[in-house]
C-alpha cells in the first residue's frame, strides 16, 4: 500500500520523536509499503530514512510555495518527488495518493491535514481509508473535541479515526 504520513517540521536527528518518525518508516517498508511525506525536514525527512534504509519506496510531494517561503528543498532520502505548486495541490496528491494515511505529532500544519483530510472522507469527495492518528496528544485533542462539540458530530464520523499510542501499534492499526 501507498501510506502518506504526517508530521511535524520541528523534530532534529536524535531526538525521540525523530527516532519514532524513523522507525515508523522502518516498519511500513519492512511490511512493503511505500510512504508519502511532505518531503521537507523533521518527521518527514525521519519517515523518509526509516524507509529508505530498509529498502523502501520513498515518496516527498512537495510544493513550490513551501520552498520558497521556508527556502529549503526536498530531503536527501526521497526516492520520488512530486512536485506542486500550492500547498492545497500538495496536500490533494498527499490524500489521493495513499490506501491510509497516519499522523504523528505535529503543530497546526499536522492539525489540517488531519482534519482536512477527515472532512473529505465525510462529505465523499474522498473514499474512506484509515486516518490513524499516533499519541496521546491527538487522542487528548479529539476526545475533547467529541465531547465539546457532541450535537455537531455523528457516531460514523468518529468512526474514520483510529488512535493509536505508538507507532508500532499503529502499524498493528493499519494492518488489521
Amino acid at each position: 500500500m501507498n501510506i502518506t504520513v504526517f508530521g511535524g517540521a520541528q523534530p532534529k536527528e536524535g531526538t525521540p520523536a525523530y527516532e519514532e518518525a524513523q522507525l515508523l518508516g522502518s516498519l511500513l517498508a519492512q511490511r512493503g509499503h511505500a510512504v508519502l511525506t511532505g518531503g521537507y525536514m523533521g518527521t518527514m525527512e525521519a519517515v523518509s530514512r526509516g524507509a529508505q534504509e530498509a529498502g523502501g519506496h520513498v515518496i516527498g510531494v512537495t510544493c513550490s510555495d513551501i520552498e520558497e517561503w521556508r527556502g529549503t528543498r526536498v530531503n536527501a532520502f526521497v526516492k520520488e518527488e512530486r512536485k506542486k505548486k500550492t500547498l492545497l495541490e500538495r496536500l490533494d496528491a498527499l490524500f489521493d495518493g495513499c490506501d491510509a494515511a497516519i499522523a504523528l505529532p505535529g503543530g497546526p500544519g499536522t492539525l489540517t491535514e488531519i482534519s482536512l483530510m477527515w472532512n473529505l472522507m465525510i462529505i465523499q469527495s474522498l473514499p474512506k481509508k484509515p486516518l490513524i492518528l499516533i499519541g496521546q496528544g491527538w487522542d487528548f485533542i479529539f476526545d475533547n473535541y467529541f465531547i465539546e462539540f457532541e450535537s455537531y458530530i455523528i457516531p460514523e464520523n468518529r468512526d474514520l479515526l483510529y488512535f493509536a499510542e505508538d507507532v508500532r501499534e499503529a502499524v498493528k492499526t493499519l494492518e488489521s
